[in-house]
This record gives C-alpha cells, sequence and structure tokens, in this order.
C-alpha cells in the first residue's frame, strides 16, 4: 500500500536523530513515549548491516488525527520499554506490523503499550528488521530479534518488576506472523550467542495473535507480507516453512487468536488455519472473531462496538493462564 504523499520522510543520516526529534514534537506533540529505549545487539546485528541501509521514520496521515509513524529500513533493532506506576509482575512484547515493508510505531505499538501499561504490566515495543533488505539470515532476520528480545526481557526482568516467567507476546498482523513464528520456533537456534543473556530460554509464556498473518500459501496468504518476506516466486518448501500454521507443535505456549470476519487485507482464514493447526496438535488456543472492523484497527475506532472488549479478553484469558493477578483489571 502506498504512503500517502504528505508523509513527511526524516532521514537519520541528513538530519541527524536530535533534529528527527526536534521536528517531530514541532508537527505533532503526542503522547508520552517509552521510558527507555534498549538497544537488541549492543555490539551490532548479526552479520553486520547491507550496505545503503538508512533507518527513518514516516510521518502518516489517519482519519483520527493521531501521531502515526513508521519505521523504515530498520537498521538498529530495539526495545521500547513502558514501565507502569504499580507493576504486577506481568511483562509483555509487542510485535506490531507493518507486512513486513516498515514497522509501525504508535497504533499496534505505543499506543498499546500505553493501555496495557497503565493496567500493571511492564511492556516492551519491539522494532525488527525487514526481512527482505538483504539481511545475511534472511527470511529469519526478524526471527533474530524476536528471540533475542525475550531474552533480553528476561535479562533484565528483575530490574524491570518483570516476573520472567510470565511473558506474553503480542503480535500485529504481520507482527502476528512474527509472534506466532516465535511461538513456534523458540528453540531453534538461529544466530550465534552474544552474551550471557542466550543462556536464557526465548519461548514466550503465552501467544496473542491480533488479526495475524499466517500463511503464506495463496489465497489467503497477505501479499504484502509474502512479497517482503521470501519474495516473488519462492519455491513451494520456502512457501510452506514460513507458514505458521506448518510449524505449530505440541511444546508451543497458549495461543490467544483474534480476527474480523471482514477484514479485506489479511483474510480471517489465516486464523481459522492456525486455529484448526493448534487444536490438532493438542495445544491450548482461544479464538475470538468479530463480524466487522476490517483490518488494522488496534485500539483505535473501537468504542462502541463490540470491538471495544478485545483488550479485556486477552487479559481475562491472561489471568487463565497466570500471567496477570487475579483481580487486575481489564
Amino acid at each position: 500500500m502506498l504512503l500517502p504523499r504528505r508523509a513527511v520522510l526524516l532521514s537519520l543520516a541528513a538530519l541527524g536523530a536530535s533534529a528527527c526529534a526536534g521536528l517531530g514534537k514541532a508537527a505533532a506533540p503526542g503522547p508520552a513515549g517509552p521510558d527507555e529505549v534498549v538497544p537488541l545487539w549492543p555490539a551490532g546485528v548479526p552479520g553486520g548491516v547491507p550496505a545503503g541501509l538508512t533507518e527513518h521514520i514516516v510521518y502518516r496521515d489517519n482519519p483520527f488525527g493521531l501521531l502515526d509513524r513508521a519505521a523504515h529500513d530498520v537498521t538498529a533493532p530495539s526495545l521500547s520499554v513502558f514501565r507502569p506506576a504499580r507493576p504486577d509482575g506481568s511483562a509483555i512484547l509487542i510485535i506490531p506490523g507493518g507486512g513486513y515493508k516498515w514497522v509501525v510505531i504508535d497504533k499496534e505499538g505505543f499506543e498499546g503499550a500505553r493501555h496495557f501499561s497503565a493496567r500493571g504490566a511492564v511492556v516492551y515495543v519491539l522494532r525488527y528488521r525487514l526481512p527482505h533488505q538483504g539481511w545475511a539470515a534472511g527470511a529469519d532476520a526478524p526471527l533474530q530479534d524476536a528471540q533475542r528480545a525475550v531474552r533480553v526481557i528476561r535479562s533484565r526482568a528483575a530490574a524491570d518488576g518483570a516476573d520472567p516467567a510470565r511473558v506474553l507476546v503480542m503480535g500485529f498482523s504481520a507482527g502476528g506472523h512474527l509472534a506466532g513464528m516465535l511461538a513456534a520456533r523458540y528453540r531453534e537456534p538461529v544466530y550465534d550467542a552474544v552474551d550471557a543473556a542466550e543462556a536464557l530460554p526465548a519461548r514466550p509464556d503465552a501467544a496473542a495473535l491480533i488479526y495475524p498473518v499466517v500463511t503464506m500459501t495463496r489465497p489467503f496468504a497477505h501479499e504484502g507480507s509474502r512479497l517482503c518476506l521470501i519474495g516473488a516466486d519462492p519455491p513451494p518448501e520456502q512457501v510452506a516453512a514460513h507458514g505458521v500454521e506448518n510449524r505449530v507443535h505440541a511444546g508451543m505456549p497458549p495461543v490467544f487468536l483474534m480476527h474480523a470476519q471482514d477484514d479485506p487485507a489479511v483474510p480471517v482464514d489465516n486464523t481459522l488455519l492456525l486455529h484448526a493447526a493448534l487444536r490438532t496438535a493438542g495445544c491450548e488456543t482461544a479464538m475470538h472473531l468479530f463480524e466487522t472492523g476490517g483490518h488494522g484497527f488496534g485500539l483505535r475506532g473501537i468504542a462502541g462496538t463490540p470491538r471495544e472488549v478485545w483488550p479485556d479478553l486477552i487479559a481475562g484469558w491472561g489471568r487463565e493462564q497466570g500471567l496477570f493477578p487475579a483481580g487486575a483489571p481489564d
């Protein structure tokens, strides 16, 4: 999908990080940002940064008049940390969408982080690398970042007031695909150990996939995600290998699924395929379908609609899984 022509492109190489931050404030003073930004790979990403990539932020129009940014050409994967006033011990790793073409920052990232941190969770928003941009790991570059993110979260859990055994990964759209791959492929060594955090498990304790991209098989594949992940003409074995539904196994954490049945971008069949595969494998799973809602709504425009309950549904499910304490607010 083409960005609106009025989007403001800020190049970090041309303007510098401080100038970018200043222009952002002048353009749209938004709500509070993260308490801390933690680099995932302090010594550099695995395999190094491909030549010609410069990470930059795009400001996008939206009908709600809200701050709406996307990170393009990510070269410095990171975790944006949102700390609650009263931690309840839970931790949430949010993986925003963007069709593997860019990474959404606000709509499926910081807005959800503020919502769930206000209810007691320490929330980490992942900015991950995009698979089509020449990384040594190819399609597994985002999975490297996701595995590393869970290990980094567990390595700092005590300092952040979180329990390392209560980590929920929550992925939206293409971020749901990455969260699903993380839940399925947590034990696969996709990068070499870099520090002591690698001794910690990459398996999340639960996964919530929100209108997720799941399959790479047509006719239900999201074409943009498929193209950016595995290319224009991938061999059949690669198509199968990158479908979450084909990687399901009995050792996966519990999975929460949510989708709108009228989603025009990522057909609801993605969620239905994964739910069926999880049930066949004997995995714990819950599924919630809304009749309407389209795609990519996040927390926007849901007030007064059936979709406004989705954060409460996750909160209730999370309490059943032992992620959130009994009596925690929805």
